[in-house]
């Protein structure tokens, strides 16, 4: 049995709340068991096991596998019903608001909108990177998403990545803003970093973001094209989420350099060397057009654009377009 499931009830839920229903239910998806073995391992009584596995039989997450007789001894061998849980359940505020999730790359300008939304649209931010929450978005764990995954192949941003993941699902692709991204290093620049080819030197340490990342997707192709290896760069295994995250670890002298926005680096009060532009595009299923809406409808409003440019890096000549998947 390598078959996992999701924990979808609220009486899965409440079963694996308790610590030692997820030791017992953990030991049975590694092997069968009986009462009396389980309470051996586990240092307790038969009668203590048995409350506990009632009540993972009753929720569903485990079940009688075997039953063994010789001679007048009848052992009953137990089993989890999956090799592995996926627990994916949201705990949201109750609102009359419209509620929808955001997965994807972290991005400054959207942080704003949301906050000019919120009388209308509740909208929660997970930053998890681009790929990752284009997968959520595929899985139904979010109704939108935020990308900027460049193809070298074509040369274009997101849309072939849409093709293969999405190719029975009906998309709207808008476009946020085109963002310009680089390194952001200390004030006055004391290590003395001039581009990529830097990272690799002994003396600079760096923080990354994220796998999955629309930022770490582009520095590794560019690390590949340079033949930089990631372990000749100090910290490249040290991940943050965010643009802000990072750019604090230099603020606070964690590390010299890191990869990011433009904003970032301006917001902070640091240096910034420019490396390219990208474009950002929100994507989210067509049914979930109308609860979008107010958020999309003040996209294309020119006061929010002024307020966009505001933002160092930012240019808005594209904001609110519709891209043809």
């Amino acid at each position: 049995m390598n078959t996992a499931q999701t924990i979808e009830s609220s009486a899965q839920m409440r079963a694996l709340a308790d610590v030692h229903r997820l030791t017992i239910l953990q030991r049975l998806m590694a092997e069968r068991a009986t009462l009396s073995q389980l309470a051996d391992r586990l240092h307790h009584s038969p009668a203590w096991v048995r409350h506990h596995l009632l009540v993972l039989e009753k929720a569903g997450l485990v079940e009688l596998a075997e039953i063994r007789k010789s001679g007048r001894v009848t052992e009953k061998y137990y089993q989890a019903k999956a090799a592995a849980y996926l627990i994916q359940q949201w705990v949201l505020p109750k609102s009359d608001k419209p509620l929808l999730i955001f997965c994807g790359s972290h991005d400054l300008a959207l942080e704003q909108l949301t906050e000019m939304i919120s009388k209308h649209l509740q909208l929660v931010i997970l930053p998890v990177g681009s790929l990752t929450g284009l997968i959520n978005l595929r899985q139904g764990i979010c109704q939108l998403a935020g990308a900027h995954i460049f193809d070298k192949r074509t040369g274009e941003y997101n849309l072939p990545t849409l093709q293969q993941l999405f190719p029975d699902r009906s998309l709207q692709v808008i476009t946020l803003a085109q963002r310009t991204q680089g390194l952001i290093l200390a004030p006055g620049n004391p290590k003395g970093i001039a581009g990529l080819e830097d990272l690799a030197r002994p003396d600079i340490r760096f923080v990354n973001r994220n796998e999955g990342s629309g930022t770490r997707l582009w520095l590794d192709e560019e690390l590949r094209r340079l033949g930089i290896l990631p372990a000749q760069i100090n910290g490249y295994f040290q991940q943050l989420n965010t643009h802000a995250q990072t750019a604090r670890y230099v603020v606070e002298g964690q590390a010299d350099v890191t990869l990011g926005l433009h904003a970032a680096a301006f917001r902070y009060g640091l240096d910034f060397i420019p490396l390219f532009e990208e474009r950002y595009d929100l994507v989210f299923q067509s049914q979930f057009q109308n609860a979008l809406n107010p958020l999309l409808d003040l996209l294309q409003a020119t006061y929010f654009q002024r307020q966009l440019q505001s933002l160092p890096g930012y240019n808005t000549t594209h904001s609110g377009e519709h891209i043809q998947l």
